[in-house]
């Protein structure tokens, strides 16, 4: 009962009035870098454009433990995820219903998404959120930015400024599941006014929620700074280490009941006589990942400005798994004979490896005076993949292998070229109108064989994918300044998006998808006094050729995703603040959407004959795709002591496009709290220390999952449709206590 009244609470403040966030956090260092290039791509204050800021001091006050995804989940229409339960490993982001592969993350304007999955791994990544300024998040189709295409929301990650002074910093964390995290910062300071020089190591640990879901995380961040009078330069070196045991199978009901929740099924090789499970110790992922950045920036005149950045990011990486039970051809190992009997499978070890690199350039050239904010930009990107797999170990195998007997390899390769012209014009002063022009070609490659065997064709899929796409991405809106409180603005917005790696491997060989197509509308309101900040915004983003799983197999076996030819999402998207004198604070907001295809074919085939059998639904909605999201973060700060209670509500959701009852996602409702103190001691800037009480109230919630479909044929004939589905289970009660110690 005291949970559907907070939900009220939260539910009907959040339809009165609406927050937007504000930008805060400026360094005394006015002229860098980072400043210029996100602007180039960040939507201002007057920008038609749905968006949040998050400063470095908010990001401060949650970065305890959990990943990036979970820092932000807070922010309008957005869910975070956790294969592991506890908020570190594998997580992910959803913004509008849309996942990470549509979601286009820069850092200090340089793409971070993956070249070919179009996702952001952020247990590559660990405790970036540590170096970070600030954070804009951009929802819709935002504003013309480098890399992929923006499907559902951007993220514009500008990374830290130097110190003036000098500075060290130790943050340590250490909470249930074993979870820690031990951070060491330390900066020189501005030295002769020029020259700066910044350093971060961190190491993150978690056995997880989830049985055997262990996670070791290790990164570090270099940043080398020289301010001129006019030029700046930095060079920026971030690197993420992580060794993850697989996590990501879930768990049906039925596993649940049977095993509990924190069951986990990958790694599974044998059940004993006892019923004791055996497990394979190294069922691991493991990746390192090298970003290297070159930032140059000129003023020419307090108006003109020009950036230009390099980067390169290497990255290089395997899981392994046990298999049980799988062919020999399938893995270019000959049968052999046993006891008179020719063998064709066997239990194996298989690891599966990647080598990547992404490398290129950005610019803009902007100028800004009273009345025009101008900027021309682009970039130019490389990115070249190897994948490849080998055999480690075969289960009482007779013949010859090789220690790492490879059985499949291919190649990707992706050009990526962009230019925009963006412009902002004030005619008055209340005035703001915007327009946005992008052209974004690309040219993507994929050469060899795939790790999927083709029975109709008796060897292992061959790729052989030489795509090209040109886009034109127009925007445009208009803002109006009300009065010194009021802003309304609107605008409308063209994106486009080329399909990703999966979408090929797993589509139909004879068959290459499409690229997508979206036309995002934007309407809002923006209230702002002293003590109080609202706002509205009404989305309707509509869809062409959005490709959605169908339940179709291609000629492989493999789940095919199909281009939709008409899909939406619309909604409101609903925030509001409140900040007293007296140290007391209430933010909220809430999205409350409906999001459609119109028409989707669902296809099954028969557990025997394989037979395909078609089933027409009519407005079925977007898997994955909440139609309530509200969030409320009620804070109070006294002296040294703040206090915060974060509760985010999430309605039920559908884990397929057909919606069956059975493929659905139960709502949940979750709360934090949050209390830290903050004092000095002699020689000590200051020390804060606390704890943070995850799932206060001990709610049973799982949060992602998978769902589908398949049918057999009775015995009089008839077919029979079952459902099936696996879920990540969360945490319930669990805690975290941190120290942070500033010299």
């Amino acid at each position: 009962m005291k949970k559907r009244a907070l939900l009220g609470c939260i539910v009907l403040s959040a339809a009165a009035s609406v927050l937007n966030a504000q930008e805060t956090e400026s360094d005394s260092m006015q002229v860098n870098l980072q400043e210029v290039e996100i602007m180039s791509i960040r939507a201002t204050e007057a920008t038609p454009i749905a968006h949040t800021n998050i400063d470095r001091k908010s990001l401060e006050k949650l970065n305890t433990g959990v990943d990036f995804p979970y820092l932000v989940s807070m922010t309008p229409s957005a869910v975070a995820t956790s294969d592991a339960g506890a908020g570190i490993g594998y997580t992910s982001l959803r913004i509008r219903g849309t996942d990470g592969t549509r979601i286009n993350v820069t850092a200090n304007g340089i793409p971070v998404n993956d070249s070919e999955s179009h996702n952001v791994f952020w247990v590559n990544l660990p405790d970036l959120a540590l170096s970070v300024k600030d954070i804009q998040i951009q929802r819709g189709a935002g504003t013309s930015t480098n890399g992929a295409g923006a499907f559902g929301a951007s993220i514009n990650i500008s990374t830290s400024n130097p110190g003036i002074q000098p500075y060290a910093s130790f943050s340590g964390s250490f909470g249930s599941f074993m979870t820690h995290k031990e951070s060491v910062s330390a900066g020189t300071g501005m030295i002769a006014d020029r020259w700066a020089l910044d350093l971060r190591l961190s190491n993150i640990g978690s056995d997880g929620y989830i049985e055997r879901a262990k996670t070791g995380l290790r990164s570090c961040y270099m940043q080398g700074s020289y301010y001129g009078d006019k030029a700046s330069v930095k060079l920026i070196a971030f690197s993420g280490n992580e060794e993850t045991y697989h996590a990501w199978n879930y768990a049906s009901k039925e596993e649940m009941e049977t095993y509990g929740r924190r069951y986990n099924s990958c790694g599974y090789i044998f059940t004993d006589s006892d019923g004791k499970q055996h497990f394979y110790e190294d069922q691991t992922d493991n990746y390192t990942q090298h970003n290297l950045q070159l930032l140059t920036d000129y003023h020419f005149t307090n108006a003109l400005s020009m950036n230009i950045s390099l980067h390169y990011t290497k990255g290089d990486g395997y899981y392994q798994e046990y298999k049980t039970g799988r062919k020999f051809k399938e893995y270019a190992l000959q049968p052999y004979i046993m006891d008179g009997a020719e063998v064709k499978k066997s239990d194996l070890v298989r690891k599966k490896a990647m080598d990547n690199h992404f490398g290129g350039g950005i610019f803009s050239l902007s100028y800004r005076n009273s009345k025009v904010n101008a900027a021309i930009g682009g970039g130019a990107n490389r990115y070249f993949g190897k994948h490849f797999g080998n055999v480690l170990w075969v289960k009482n195998y007779i013949g010859d292998i090789a220690p790492d007997h490879e059985y499949y390899r291919n190649n990707g390769g992706k050009t990526d070229v962009n230019v925009y012209m963006k412009a902002e014009y004030r005619p008055l002063s209340s005035l703001n109108i915007y327009a946005d022009m992008q052209y974004r070609h690309i040219d993507y490659t994929i050469n060899g064989y795939n790790d999927k065997w083709n029975d109709a064709t008796g060897a292992l899929q061959l790729l052989d994918i030489d795509e090209r796409f040109d886009f034109f991405n127009p925007k445009g809106g208009i803002s109006w300044q009300i009065d010194s409180h009021s802003r309304i603005y609107g605008s409308v917005s063209v994106a486009h998006k080329e399909p990703t790696r999966n979408n090929y491997t797993d589509g139909k060989l004879h068959e290459h998808p499409k690229a997508e197509r979206l036309i995002d509308y934007e309407l809002g309101y923006t209230f702002g006094s002293r003590y109080v900040r609202a706002g509205a915004n009404l989305y309707f983003m509509d869809y062409k050729d959005q490709l959605v799983l169908t339940g179709e197999l291609n000629e492989i076996g493999e789940p095919l995703a199909t281009n939709i030819p008409d899909s939406y999402r619309a909604g409101i998207e609903l925030m509001a603040g409140l900040s007293l004198p007296f140290g007391l604070s209430w933010d909220i907001n809430a999205t409350f959407s409906r999001n459609r295809i119109k028409n989707f074919t669902e296809v099954l085939y028969d557990d025997d004959t394989y037979e395909r059998w078609e089933i027409t639904h009519k407005d079925t909605p977007i898997a994955f795709s909440p139609s309530i999201i509200a969030n409320s973060n009620l804070s109070y700060a006294w002296r040294g002591l703040e206090a915060s209670l974060q509760s985010q509500y999430v309605s039920s959701q559908y884990m397929s496009n057909t919606g069956e009852k059975e493929h659905i996602l139960d709502a949940y409702f979750v709360n934090n709290l949050r209390i830290s103190y903050t004092f000095k001691l002699p020689g000590v800037k200051s020390i804060a220390a606390g704890v943070t009480i995850y799932n206060l109230f001990n709610e049973e919630y799982e949060n992602n999952g998978y769902a589908g479909s398949g049918y057999y044929t009775d015995a009089d004939g008839v077919r029979q449709k079952y459902n099936y589905a696996g879920y990540a289970a969360q945490a319930g009660i669990n805690a975290l206590g941190h120290i942070t110690i500033n010299l």
